[in-house]
């Protein structure tokens, strides 16, 4: 009963940030910075300790498909709210704010074998500190850059629509997005680096596919890195790089949990 209150209490909250966050866009209502940052941080906690209720297992951590799912989508809500602090990033709760209601309510309907954590094993929760705040980042980065080339294409159209009025002039959207991939890079970099020190058995726990994903998708993002102080890669170039190496990392880490955990059930 107090999961589920706490699921419904944070899906309420996350609900009414995005309907204010909505009328806002379109002008209906000025709603200020300070009221979207109370509700996230309303919803923040009301959301952690749902996902300290959803992982506590048997004197272990359950980081199974759907828990992982709900822990990064805490972790992306609580990146965006410190970025809002300082960033023109509003308009990113729009979207964020769902994904994270649609992973609770997904955990709620569904279930999937435990995947089990000792809270002792310091050296692999680094790792995964590491990595789901890496995931975290390039997620923001991901629809950062969806949003740059929507605006990109339509002003090379003259489309003057209700996004473009909204959105930061492209300068601005270009040094955001290029600020998270290279905080996602270092993440990413340490937390590959932390895996090939901590994680034992690489291949008997079916982690191969998921490492070769990785760092395909670091080559990409550094690829990027290099092209923009190269090349000078701007814009639709630098977003389509952008979510690419996204598309990549997260088949990596969710397409794999996908297949051992729901398709085949594998737990452990």
């Amino acid at each position: 009963m107090g999961t589920l209150i706490l699921a419904v209490t944070t899906l309420f909250l996350y609900s009414i940030g995005t309907a204010l966050q909505a009328l806002s866009f379109r002008g209906k209502v000025h709603t200020s910075n300070a009221v979207i940052t109370l509700i996230g941080i309303l919803a923040l906690i009301s959301h952690g300790a749902l996902i300290w209720e959803t992982i506590r297992a048997q004197g272990a951590l359950n980081l199974g498909f759907f828990q992982s799912a709900v822990l990064i989508a805490w972790l992306i809500v609580a990146l965006l709210l410190a970025l809002n602090l300082r960033k023109p990033v509003q308009n990113l709760f729009l979207v964020i704010y769902p994904m994270a209601g649609l992973s609770i309510i997904f955990t709620l309907i569904f279930s999937a074998p435990p995947r089990f954590i000792s809270p002792d094993n310091w050296g692999l929760l680094s790792h995964i500190a590491l990595s789901v705040t890496a995931y975290s980042l390039f997620t923001l980065a991901a629809v950062q850059a969806l949003l740059l080339y929507v605006q990109n294409r339509q002003l090379k159209h003259n489309y003057n629509s209700l996004l473009v009025r909204n959105l930061p002039p492209l300068q601005t959207m270009e040094s955001l997005l290029f600020e998270l991939v290279w905080a996602g890079v270092i993440l990413l970099t340490l937390a590959i680096v932390t895996g090939a020190l901590f994680v034992n058995d690489l291949f008997a726990q079916h982690l191969a596919h998921k490492t070769l994903f990785s760092l395909i998708s670091w080559a990409v993002f550094v690829g990027l890195l290099i092209g923009r102080y190269a090349q000078g890669w701007r814009g639709v170039t630098a977003s389509r790089w952008t979510l690419a190496g996204c598309l990549l990392l997260m088949i990596g880490f969710f397409g794999s949990k996908f297949v051992l955990e729901l398709l085949f059930k594998q737990g452990g």
